[in-house]
C-alpha cells in the first residue's frame, strides 16, 4: 500500500510541475494561453503588484496560508518517515510457555530459513526477509532456481520444511509467506 501511496503522489507531483512549467515555457515562447491561464502573455508576471497585496487587509489571509503550508510541511514530514522507515524486522517474538518470552533476532531467522532452503535440490540461492511484528511476523523469500528444478516441487518443500522448521522453532501460530520465484539464467541446450 506504501508504495501505491508513494507512486501515486510522486506522480501527481511531477504531473502537476510539468503542467505548471511547460505551460510557463509556452507562454514564455509565444502561444496564446486562455484568459483565465495564471499566465496571458511573454511579458506577464507570476503574480502582479494587485494579486500579491489584494488579501493582505483580509484578516484570514494570512492564518490560511500558514495552515496550508503547515499542512504541507507536516504531509511532506509523514511521507519522508514512512519512506525511511525501516521495513525489515530486527527481533522476534518468541513464546517461550512462562509468560515472558525471549527475542530472536530477525537476521538469525532469516538466514537460518535462506540456509535450509539453498540446501534444497534445485535452488541456486535463497533470500528471506522478515516484515510485519514482532509478534505475528511475515516472510519474504525469493529464490533462484536451477534451469532444471520443478517450481512445484520446491516450493512444497520450502512451506512443509523450510516454513514449517521456522514457525515451529519460533512458536508462532502462523507465518505469513510471499514467494518470489525465478530462474536462473542459461544457454539453450543442444539437442541431437
Amino acid at each position: 500500500m506504501q508504495r501505491i501511496v508513494n507512486r501515486v503522489l510522486l506522480g501527481l507531483t511531477g504531473l502537476a510541475l510539468i503542467v505548471v512549467g511547460g505551460s510557463v515555457l509556452a507562454v514564455g515562447l509565444g502561444s496564446r494561453w486562455p484568459t483565465w491561464w495564471i499566465h496571458d502573455d511573454r511579458h506577464d508576471v507570476l503574480l502582479s503588484d494587485a494579486e500579491r497585496t489584494h488579501y493582505r487587509d483580509a484578516g484570514w489571509w494570512w492564518p490560511t496560508v500558514l495552515a496550508v503550508l503547515a499542512a504541507l510541511v507536516l504531509l511532506s514530514l509523514w511521507w519522508l518517515a514512512a519512506v525511511l522507515r525501516r521495513r525489515r524486522l530486527t527481533e522476534v517474538l518468541v513464546d517461550t510457555g512462562d509468560g515472558e518470552g525471549a527475542l530472536l533476532r530477525g537476521r538469525a531467522m532469516e538466514n537460518a530459513v535462506a540456509g535450509e532452503v539453498a540446501r534444497q535440490e534445485g535452488v541456486a540461492r535463497a533470500r528471506v526477509t522478515l516484515t510485519g511484528r514482532r509478534a505475528s511476523p511475515e516472510a519474504r523469500v525469493q529464490l533462484l532456481l536451477q534451469p532444471h528444478a520443478s517450481p512445484g516441487e520446491t516450493l512444497a518443500r520450502l512451506t512443509t520444511e523450510a516454513l514449517t522448521n521456522a514457525r515451529d522453532s519460533a512458536g508462532l501460530k502462523s507465518l505469513p509467506t510471499e514467494v518470489d520465484l525465478r530462474a536462473v539464467k542459461h544457454r539453450a541446450e543442444r539437442v541431437n
